[in-house]
């Protein structure tokens, strides 16, 4: 039993922030009759933990869920044992995965999740789902342990999946770096998660949320296009 809702971004240009996605977090927190999320604030890395936690609960409070973030906690791998429902917030990648494995909650949190735990991720939050964070947009701006995260869904996610090459830019675009990596992992796919979508995935039932089509790369194959009344349910296998 798995339950996750991974989001592309938390912000869409000209919103306030989770507001896209706040229908979405509030029915699916209700579903599992959830009052209180964990938060993992560790993407964070301009501003503090306390502000973090803050700005999603003002959001989370527009359905009366109670924000609780594990950095307050001494004893951070109880807290996730006794969670109600995990939540990681976007951020730098690479900085939130060193001090979830720094805390040694890889595996605390990955056993939680898969006994049924509902899971929240945006952005950095989702590629923590992922079973590395090898497709994440980020600068490793400090270095992790490994690039292994939660390994909750047998995919990758490049979450804020961009199209755009923009004029008089000749660097490598999106497609190409993901290219760059199914070569390198030629047995995983890619799911190149447009901005404003999300997955909202229970047991082995993967659905696309939002007004984007996915984008799908697999070595060897051409990428594809999947809308939400597609059946993709080949990324969970």
């Amino acid at each position: 039993m798995i339950n996750l809702l991974l989001i592309s971004n938390s912000t869409n240009a000209g919103e306030a922030y989770l507001e896209y996605p706040k229908a979405q977090i509030r029915d699916f927190l209700a579903k599992h009759n959830v009052n209180k999320v964990l938060f993992v604030p560790f993407a964070a890395v301009t501003f503090s933990y306390d502000e973090y936690q803050a700005k999603v609960q003002q959001r989370f409070g527009e359905f009366n869920v109670e924000v609780d973030s594990i950095h307050c906690y001494k004893d951070a791998r109880k807290a996730v044992k006794e969670a109600q429902a995990v939540v990681v917030g976007g951020g730098n990648t690479f900085h939130l995965l060193k001090n979830v494995q720094a805390l040694g909650l890889i595996n605390e949190v990955r056993e939680k999740v898969l006994n049924g735990t509902p899971y929240i991720g945006w952005s950095a939050g989702s590629n923590l789902a992922c079973p590395t964070i090898c497709t994440t947009n980020d600068m490793p701006i400090v270095e992790s342990e490994s690039f292994n995260a939660f390994n909750l869904i047998p995919f990758q996610i490049n979450p804020h999946y961009l199209d755009a090459h923009p004029q008089g830019h000749a660097g490598e675009t999106r497609e190409q770096r993901i290219q760059e990596y199914i070569t390198a992992n030629p047995n995983r796919y890619v799911a190149g998660l447009r901005e404003g979508c999300m997955f909202l995935i229970e047991n082995d039932t993967i659905k696309l949320v939002g007004k984007l089509p996915l984008r799908v790369f697999k070595h060897g194959q051409e990428p594809i296009e999947v809308s939400t009344n597609d059946d993709f349910s080949f990324l969970m296998k």
